[in-house]
């Protein structure tokens, strides 16, 4: 089934990884990840975004991520493109450096943020790279202990949920992040069960969205096709048959339309399942159901 589409949403939170092709390295000297220090700070700032946290892996990188009217995609073609373009002309290589898509996930930044914070910060630890997180020094945790600064990154809007006072948010973040070295699972297992692209519960969701979300059907394409097939009095056999006969493309049809407004399959997966291409399903959802 096709990925499902990326939300923008002005002023959203989002946590983000991109991974090196076949998870392979991305940087190959120290070098290296100040050079994606300078392309990160350009390019927030030419799209009016914000990074809150980071860490630079050996092959993947944790951002989180505000963005402004600019969509994330676009931000992060922008920042992959030219780091990969920079490093394959140095070893003068072609080919793709990093996968085809980066990862986002929507975060409720209220009930999440921390978590994810500290979550990005212990990668280096959990990864057995190092022994404590202080001695990892290509991720913001040293910024918001105050020890170093990065123009491109902002640290006080989470540090205002430990404390409004500075020194006293520092120490209680470097205790937040120490009270859990060893923890392993990630807050991103916690995504919404109707929408995975999504960390938050529904009625954040709703609010975030309104009407331009709905929730994931918890039914199947073989129930929908049930439902179809007591609904319109046929069978799936008929359904994946050759016939054209109107109620049989009319059945289909709204099989395909359920499927896509429950966010159950796509009009691909279902045409595939009945032997049918997907623009003469298309056509016909359209015909009866005034899908786009």
């Amino acid at each position: 089934m096709p990925r499902q589409p990326r939300i923008h949403v002005p002023g959203a939170f989002y946590h983000v990884t991109l991974r090196g092709n076949h998870r392979q390295d991305i940087f190959f000297a120290p070098s290296d990840r100040q050079l994606l220090n300078g392309i990160v700070a350009e390019v927030i700032e030419r799209y009016g975004a914000r990074v809150h946290a980071f860490c630079w892996m050996t092959n993947h990188i944790h951002l989180l991520a505000q963005v402004g009217d600019t969509p994330l995609g676009r931000i992060m073609l922008r920042i992959a493109s030219r780091y990969a373009r920079q490093i394959q002309t140095r070893f003068n290589t072609t080919g793709h450096l990093f996968e085809r898509r980066y990862f986002p996930v929507l975060i409720d930044a209220d009930e999440y943020l921390l978590e994810l914070l500290r979550y990005i910060h212990l990668n280096p630890v959990r990864a057995g790279m190092v022994k404590s997180v202080d001695d990892y020094p290509w991720s913001s945790h040293a910024a918001y202990l105050g020890k170093e600064t990065h123009a491109w990154l902002t640290t006080d809007f989470a540090l205002r949920y430990f404390s409004v006072d500075r020194q006293r948010a520092t120490m209680v973040y470097r205790n937040f992040i120490h009270e859990q070295l060893t923890y392993s699972e990630s807050p991103l297992e916690q995504r919404n069960p109707n929408d995975t692209r999504i960390l938050g519960d529904d009625n954040f969701v709703a609010t975030l969205l309104g009407n331009a979300w709905r929730p994931k059907s918890r039914k199947s394409l073989d129930d929908l096709t049930a439902e179809a097939c007591a609904q319109f009095n046929t069978t799936v056999e008929r359904l994946k048959s050759a016939s054209r006969h109107r109620d049989i493309t009319r059945t289909r049809a709204w099989i395909g339309h359920q499927a896509v407004i429950l966010r159950v399959a796509s009009l691909s997966a279902v045409a595939r399942a009945f032997g049918r291409t997907e623009a003469s399903l298309r056509e016909s959802v359209k015909r009866h159901f005034n899908y786009p």
